[in-house]
């Protein structure tokens, strides 16, 4: 992905590092050659050539690009879950991923960490992106899931004779645990997603009580995973699922609904993240009337979100890590309403704007192993960057309103926002090395 070349300064606004810290009011952020190079008050900004584009945040918000955690490029705001596996192709499924990740950066989500992905497309969705032929944020791949035969997500009676290939690899033990992820570490994957345990969404058979994965299956799938250096995540809502999941040495945990206090000690003892993915259990309870779910389900999905905010907290007050993002793409919980998910934890789950940002920036870019590169507002790191017409401290849910981000950038280079439509930032633009 190319960076802006040249000085951009950014002025008169609150800068919100990322970090936790409290903001530095009337800050200066400037950027050379698509790196900070300075963060603080703007009174100890080094001179900025008179040449440099600048950017007035208006007295509002700068923060770092945001990080969705648990991104499912492919999915199509459906209405259940099997328009996933045989509704569309994968040339149309492509074109579907390529517009929800220009969606992503028009929302100020710069970088994101894939859920799960139909047909292995966000691997060259990743490479799109990286060589600018399309507009999206920075990836962590995770391709086709896995799921044990009969789990979650295999759903096609064996009279159809047809398999779920597009969707997710299934499984009977541990020599195809094996060969699964073997076959997605030649399509460049870095995250195994896996299904250990159900779901609200299918009550009668895989609920969210219910074990999908037997412990020597995921212990299969994280030894393999891990000769072969990727990462392994699970769809983890059952008590004893993600124990299972922490002793197998998973690297983070999708959900984490139902911890226990020996689950916390284990997430603890090894720091893995948790990624709640709250606003579609909350979507699902206040829409899925409307979209048809049935009473069951919808109650399920209350029990999972009461247990999940929990959890979730219960995680973040002990020294835990959370990130934020997930689920987006169903159409009660459709994309574009990734901000949601912060604004949630803000007024429902009793984080602070302060720490719901930093979840949903620093944690999210640690997640992606790109802790180094992006996530904070730093001297050294990448310059991307949310300018936001409004005090996200104050009113956290100004990040879900596009119409107040003065710009989204990625490198230095201004990809959404206010600003690309003025020709100061076209000039910005084409200053690419």
């Amino acid at each position: 992905m190319q960076t802006a070349t040249g000085t951009t300064y950014i002025h008169n606004g609150r800068v919100i590092d990322g970090t936790g810290s409290p903001g530095i009011d009337d800050a200066g952020v400037l950027i050379e050659s698509g790196k900070i190079q300075y963060v603080g008050p703007a009174s100890g900004a080094p001179n900025v050539a008179k040449t440099a584009e600048r950017i007035d945040a208006r007295g509002g918000s700068i923060l770092p690009g945001l990080v969705e955690a648990h991104f499912h490029a492919t999915y199509f705001n459906i209405l259940e879950l099997e328009d996933l596996d045989i509704k569309y192709p994968v040339e149309y499924v492509s074109i579907l991923s390529a517009v929800n990740a220009k969606l992503a950066i028009e929302c100020g989500y710069t970088a994101a960490r894939s859920g799960g992905c139909l047909f292995n497309v966000d691997s060259w969705l990743k490479q799109a992106i990286e060589n600018d032929l399309v507009v999206g944020p920075r990836l962590s791949t995770s391709g086709r899931e896995i799921c044990s035969a009969g789990g979650l997500m295999d759903w096609n009676p064996e009279f159809r004779k047809i398999g779920m290939e597009g969707l997710v690899f299934i499984i009977n033990g541990v020599e195809d645990a094996r060969r699964a992820v073997r076959a997605l570490v030649k399509d460049g994957i870095e995250w195994v997603k896996t299904y250990p345990t159900g779901d609200a969404a299918s009550p009668d058979v895989n609920d969210h009580h219910t074990l999908c994965m037997t412990f020597e299956e995921m212990d299969a799938v994280v030894q393999t995973a891990h000769n072969h250096k990727l990462k392994v995540t699970g769809h983890c809502r059952a008590t004893e699922g993600i124990k299972n999941a922490l002793r197998a040495g998973y690297d983070s945990i999708e959900h984490g609904t139902f911890i226990d206090d020996e689950g916390l000690e284990l997430l603890l003892e090894r720091d893995v993240p948790c990624i709640p993915a709250l606003y579609f259990e909350k979507a699902s309870v206040l829409r899925g009337t409307e979209f048809g779910l049935p009473q069951n389900v919808i109650d399920g999905h209350q029990e999972t979100l009461d247990g999940g905010i929990e959890s979730a907290l219960r995680i973040l007050r002990a020294g835990g890590r959370i990130g934020l993002g997930g689920d987006y793409g169903f159409g009660w919980n459709p994309h574009g309403d990734y901000a949601r998910e912060i604004s949630f934890f803000v007024n429902e789950v009793g984080f602070t704007p302060l720490e719901a940002i930093m979840c949903a920036t620093k944690t999210g870019a640690e997640i992606m192993g790109r802790e180094d590169e992006i996530g904070t507002l730093e001297s050294g790191k990448l310059a991307d960057v949310l300018v936001v017409d409004g005090d996200v401290i104050q009113d956290v849910t100004v990040l879900e309103d596009r119409s107040r981000f003065i710009a989204v950038m990625q490198g230095g280079i201004i990809k959404s926002g206010q600003m690309t439509q003025t020709d100061h930032t076209w000039t910005n633009a084409t200053k690419m090395g």
